[in-house]
């Protein structure tokens, strides 16, 4: 049986207290049964593992997959539902999933070098903007998603928190982003389901399609707001750059032309 490593143990106790360490204690019989029900042979897991216990995995048939397998939370069943509702366009396919056991079976790309692999600024956001494309999928009115409008909850949880302050952070930047997500929601366009987390590690290099979309958030808000994700990212290289106000705002103009969005909405 797979053991489960050290590091991202600490993680998930650090993350979710005696809750975490239960469901660690629990992970390799959930390894086990999905190995078993779903007639797969299980390899160590990739490294280091974030906040999912993440391994490749071998099928009956000698096809290769992805076993995913993180702790039970409103996230991760958003997470299902977002795969499932793409169908594999533009993303991942979903293979097999547990709900109640927190396990998702998904494909595995190949060779899944992430976009931040390449070296050309303006090729990778062309290929993100090709991709996340195809992720912006209509929502009906029960859409089980959850909304940009509920994620930005945070703001109201800080002066919460705080007793009405700001606490370490400016008043003055607070402000400034409450005002304009007060503004931005008020006059949001058409709401679509977006995959919410749309960063250079999260586009795989493929062979079904040249690129396609890993773990998807899964939230329902206007287009222009996917953008934000790729905006930050990749941090290294992006701080490493001599001007890195140049390189931002170069991907500010590139995504406003390829998408046909407003400049200055992207840019808030």
């Amino acid at each position: 049986m797979n053991s489960v490593p050290g590091d991202f143990a600490r993680t998930i106790v650090d993350l979710h207290g005696q809750a975490g360490a239960g469901w660690l204690g629990r992970l390799p019989s959930v390894i086990g049964g999905c190995a078993q029900c779903w007639a797969l042979t299980v390899l160590p897991p990739f490294q280091p593992l974030s906040y999912n216990y993440v391994a490749p995995a071998v099928r009956s048939d000698g096809t290769d997959a992805i076993l995913k397998v993180g702790f039970p939370s409103p996230d991760l069943l958003t997470e299902i539902e977002a795969l499932r509702t793409y169908g594999g366009h533009g993303i991942v396919h979903l293979l097999e999933v547990d709900r109640d056991q927190g396990a998702l079976l998904l494909e595995r790309l190949k060779p899944g070098s992430p976009l931040s692999t390449l070296t050309d600024d303006e090729e990778e956001t062309s290929i993100a903007v090709q991709v996340m494309q195809q992720l912006w999928k209509p929502v009906s009115a029960g859409h089980p998603f959850p909304t940009v409008a509920k994620w930005a909850s945070g703001l109201h949880k800080l002066r919460e928190h705080y007793e009405g302050s700001t606490g370490p952070f400016p008043t003055h930047l607070v402000e400034m982003a409450e005002a304009l997500f007060s503004d931005l929601i008020g006059s949001m366009a058409q709401p679509v389901l977006l995959h919410g987390d749309l960063h250079h590690e999260n586009i795989l290099k493929a062979e079904r399609q040249p690129w396609l979309a890993i773990d998807p958030k899964g939230v329902v808000g206007e287009a222009a707001y996917e953008v934000g994700a790729l905006l930050r990212n990749p941090r290294p290289q992006l701080l490493a750059a001599p001007y890195p106000g140049q390189v931002l705002a170069a991907r500010v103009d590139q995504l406003a032309e390829e998408l046909g969005f407003d400049r200055a909405r992207i840019v808030g």
